[in-house]
């Protein structure tokens, strides 16, 4: 499968069949474009699910451009998507910057950014960079949003994020990340953009689909958001077999004879009996 471009990813738009997934290194990023994901995206989620840090904030430049660095080697056939961290995109200089390494060291076919920054958007756009964005919960400023909550619930709130995606699509950006959004809302929202959205957490009605990798193959379990289906207890059985690894090296089982490399024995005559 080729690598989609922008024009084609637009062309998704009223078909529902994107799928995205997160990718923050080489295999997962290989078994991904082998299982024919469209795109991929290395979130600052890294931070939670790979890093261990509480929040997304503490997410670098350098962390996301490290990991997409490796997303590329392991999907170069993919459209990959690289995040903007916290406050990389708080002015259009700061986040053209960003956007340059992560393009052109990192490899990223597109940037994203959380929130209606659109002078920041028409910058990126302006020097050919492509832009997803995203609206809705927005990780990197949940506490200001009271949490980790669907947003968009009350008529003021459903309005103000419909007219960010919609500016958002004036100010040039491929695509919409809509996250925890209630379902009319999304399906509104869908409705209403010329370019295509990606649910997460928003309902079936949204052009294409995004899910944390960890979240679906089931090893982050600090909390399992509502929205996540597990399509592998992954965490269960990497613990079974590592307790099985180790209750073999315990007990001698491993490593066995067909594990090891055998020598001639005439080479080692000489040695026996010798003081080292």
């Amino acid at each position: 499968m080729a690598k989609l471009t922008i024009p084609e990813l637009k062309s998704r738009k009223g078909r529902g069949s994107l799928v995205m997934l997160t990718a923050y290194d080489y295999p997962t990023a290989k078994l991904a474009a082998e299982a024919g994901v469209d795109v991929l995206l290395v979130g600052d989620s890294l931070g939670m699910v790979v890093l261990g840090y509480d929040s997304t904030v503490p997410v670098t430049l350098e962390e996301v451009l490290h990991h997409t660095k490796a997303a590329r080697r392991g999907a170069p056939g993919v459209h990959l998507v690289a995040d903007l961290p916290f406050l990389a995109d708080a002015t259009p200089e700061r986040a053209l910057a960003a956007a340059e390494r992560l393009v052109k060291e990192g490899g990223a076919d597109s940037v994203k950014l959380e929130g209606a920054k659109l002078e920041v958007v028409r910058a990126l756009v302006a020097a050919g960079v492509p832009v997803l964005g995203h609206v809705g919960l927005t990780p990197q400023t949940a506490s200001s949003l009271g949490g980790y909550k669907v947003q968009g619930k009350t008529p003021e709130a459903a309005e103000r994020l419909l007219a960010d995606a919609l500016a958002l699509a004036d100010a040039g950006v491929w695509g919409v990340v809509l996250e925890m959004v209630p379902a009319p809302l999304a399906a509104l929202v869908t409705e209403r953009l010329a370019v295509p959205t990606v649910g997460i957490g928003a309902g079936a009605a949204t052009d294409g689909q995004v899910l944390v990798f960890h979240d679906l193959i089931g090893v982050f379990d600090r909390f399992k958001p509502k929205f996540v289906r597990r399509y592998l207890e992954g965490g269960a059985l990497i613990r079974e077999a590592i307790a099985a690894y180790s209750a073999d090296v315990r007990s001698g089982a491993f490593p066995a004879d067909e594990h090891g490399f055998a020598m001639d024995e005439s080479a080692l005559e000489g040695l026996y009996g010798k003081e080292s």
